[in-house]
């Protein structure tokens, strides 16, 4: 038996951080939305009582550090599956890139599991259970759009923004998000307005939506990497709508409503790195 299924790529269209919590996590505050861009995920079962990970990605562990072997294992040891699984993942989401490529691939790991292996728990319980493995496990379980906050994994869902595309351009970098975090100076930060940009969603204002992008982990991604900044200069003069740095980095993605304008500013990036994509905003809840 084999189920296949779409782990798509988030977006931030803010992210806060207000302090640092006793854990050792971050506090945030962040609005998350799907966008069509997806790694697609094959889950065959195996006789053998193994979990076995297949990528078509060659940067990316088919081990136990692969998010999705996590998700499985964790199935595994906790309601004590007899059985094995082949996860195939076919990477079209850029690898450490801010859109939750990994993430998305546990949680769509946790969704298919739940079917293959027949162990009937609520999309709830699943997301509860994507918090162990990593923060926006949670949020790529249900998909849409939403407010995360706690350290990402408390999820209370919102309206999906308006229809509108959406401009990736990932550098060829990795981004350290521990070291984001380490060298963040949260006294210094200018904090976005996450009720505001809460309304303009829900009233499908798109101009407020663009004025209103923000990430309080710019700054410090910038002064690390100056190239994350230069793609940003770049979507700008090209004409995006509104623009911003995706999670901690180092893709940058711009807001675009008409196609004309999409074109120019997709074309116009393709000099600047390889990784660039023209996907649109999805927005809605997978359940």
């Amino acid at each position: 038996m084999k189920i296949s299924l779409k782990a798509p790529a988030k977006i931030n269209l803010s992210l806060d951080v207000l302090h640092k919590r006793e854990d050792g996590f971050h506090e945030v505050e962040m609005i998350m939305t799907t966008v069509d861009l997806a790694d697609r995920i094959e889950l065959t079962r195996l006789e053998e009582n193994r979990i076995k990970v297949d990528v078509s990605e060659g940067f990316v562990p088919n081990d136990h550090r692969n998010l999705a072997y996590q998700a499985a294992k964790l199935l595994k040891d906790r309601y004590n599956v007899s059985e094995g699984v082949l996860i195939h993942i076919r990477k079209n989401i850029p690898v450490s890139a801010g859109l939750a490529g990994g993430s998305s691939d546990a949680a769509a790991t946790l969704r298919g599991l739940n079917e293959l292996w027949n162990l009937q728990l609520s999309i709830d319980e699943l997301a509860s259970l994507g918090a162990q493995i990593g923060s926006d496990v949670s949020f790529c379980v249900y998909g849409g759009t939403a407010l995360a906050t706690g350290r990402g994994e408390k999820i209370k869902h919102i309206s999906a923004p308006p229809p509108c595309w959406v401009i990736l351009a990932k550098p060829p970098i990795g981004v350290s998000t521990a070291e984001v975090y380490r060298n963040l100076k949260l006294e210094h930060l200018k904090h976005p307005n996450i009720n505001q940009m809460i309304s303009a969603i829900d009233n499908a204002d798109y101009p407020l939506i663009c004025s209103e992008l923000g990430n309080v982990l710019e700054t410090v991604t910038f002064k690390l990497y100056p190239q994350v900044q230069r793609i940003k200069e770049q979507m700008i003069r090209f004409g995006a709508d509104g623009v911003l740095m995706s999670g901690s980095g180092p893709t940058v993605f711009g807001l675009v409503k008409h196609e004309s304008r999409m074109l120019r500013v997709y074309n116009g990036l393709r000099g600047f790195c390889n990784d660039v994509y023209a996907v649109r905003v999805m927005g809605e809840r997978y359940y």
